[in-house]
């Protein structure tokens, strides 16, 4: 194949002078394409195949998944969308090892985040990566020094960082239109079923297992865990403020420019269908406290849809001259009456209470992924170090509501006093399959 760096001399030359200027500009287009994988198609990655399909001149040619069936499933779909067929993989490391792989994006359970996005990055692969960024403080900190070792892009999945209407009421509040922001409160609200008793039974035949396990130490299957009930396992899962919370607390601090709190409380329980498995609180009241009588707070109820402010998810941002409700498609500025003086609306919306659809937001996310790469974007949306900062405020947390205590943490680190609370600060591995930094 001729690359647009070879130097056509002799028979080379010969063939360059019946190469067309059309040619060569397709040519130089196929050098200038980033190719692809996609790792864990069943939920959210089915929105990363369609974001990152839509990029010019950004081929997807991998899927991988643990799952056969859903793997030929969704290697149909693509292709019967017009796009070219992808190869798919049940085992990751293949991809890695393939230098026809410029990008990974991990969508997979929580507990691989860590693991594939270090794995990725290692292999010197550019990568997008779903929130939580791990199951565990510690998963981040190996992630940020990967990404400084490695020097490859890392943006993590919290898509309205690029958001154009949000960063707009960025803007606004750094200019002061609302005074001196000194509250947000950031809400989730959901109707989820009861996931019922499981048992102990063999994996189907379609499911690798032991791969779908991967770092966390093994286990017997379980009939009710997979492929989404693993969110409500401590083992597996990291709970609704991971899932969800992560995304409102992310847009609170972005705005009031705050990293870690100096404490931190939380207040859970099981409201609903007390006697099947999940493992986990249903409602949860977070408070986070910052220096200067700040706060962000965030009210999770996974088994109520009730809506604030007419929306399943959003953020209220409190100051001394007005308050702003923002979410993924727009806000709304209120005066100190509660008397609303302007809306601004996105043109296109992004999904709210879903976890699998596609949304414009992801597309914009993954344009600026992109363009960073390229050079042609100074900054990435959502880097590693910011997204360390917004999944760490949801494992502390979870950490508070399990020691069931109210945590002094450190603001420059985030880690907390408490010695009970720093036992959940890293977690255990698979032999052989351990998140090292």
């Amino acid at each position: 194949m001729i690359d647009r760096r070879t130097m056509m001399t002799g028979a080379g030359a010969a063939l360059g002078v019946a190469i067309s200027a059309r040619s060569y500009a397709q040519i130089k287009g196929a050098n200038d394409r980033l190719r692809v994988a996609v790792v864990g198609v069943n939920g959210r990655g089915q929105a990363h195949l369609s974001a990152f399909s839509k990029q010019p001149n950004v081929a997807i040619t991998h899927i991988a998944d643990v799952d056969s069936d859903v793997l030929a499933k969704r290697a149909g779909e693509f292709a019967a969308r017009g796009n070219a067929p992808v190869k798919t993989e049940r085992d990751y490391r293949r991809l890695f090892d393939n230098k026809a792989v410029d990008i990974v994006t991990v969508a997979t359970p929580d507990h691989w985040h860590a693991k594939l996005g270090v794995d990725a990055l290692d292999a010197g692969k550019h990568c997008y990566l779903e929130k939580p960024i791990g199951i565990a403080p510690a998963e981040g900190e190996a992630l940020i020094a990967a990404q400084k070792r490695t020097r490859r892009q890392l943006q993590v999945g919290n898509q309205q960082r690029s958001s154009p209407e949000t960063q707009q009421l960025l803007a606004l509040v750094r200019a002061g239109e609302l005074g001196d922001v000194y509250e947000a409160q950031t809400w989730y609200a959901n109707n989820r079923k009861s996931i019922g008793n499981g048992t102990e039974i063999a994996p189907p035949p379609n499911l690798d297992w032991d791969m779908w396990q991967g770092p966390r130490p093994r286990g017997n299957y379980r009939s009710n865990l997979v492929h989404y009930n693993w969110h409500w396992f401590w083992k597996y899962g990291t709970g609704e403020i991971c899932n969800n919370a992560m995304h409102e607390l992310d847009v609170a601090r972005w705005l009031m420019g705050l990293t870690y709190p100096k404490t931190v409380s939380a207040r859970g329980a099981r409201h609903f269908y007390k006697g099947d498995d999940w493992e986990m609180y249903d409602s949860l009241a977070l408070n986070l406290e910052y220096e200067g009588d700040r706060a962000i707070r965030w009210n999770g109820q996974s088994c109520n849809g009730q809506l604030t402010y007419g929306r399943g998810r959003g953020v209220l941002l409190l100051g001394t001259k007005g308050s702003a409700v923002v979410d993924r498609n727009g806000f709304e500025l209120y005066d100190l009456a509660g008397k609303p003086i302007r809306e601004v609306k996105a043109a296109a919306t992004s999904e709210t209470t879903g976890t699998v659809g596609e949304g414009v937001l992801d597309v914009y996310h993954a344009r600026n992924f992109v363009d960073v790469i390229r050079g042609q974007a100074s900054a990435l949306a959502s880097p590693i170090a910011e997204g360390h900062v917004s999944t760490t405020l949801c494992h502390l947390g979870n950490m508070a509501y399990r020691t069931n205590s109210v945590l002094t943490v450190d603001p420059a680190t985030g880690k907390p006093a408490s010695a009970e609370a720093m036992k959940l600060w890293s977690v255990a591995y698979q032999p052989g399959w351990e998140v090292r930094a």
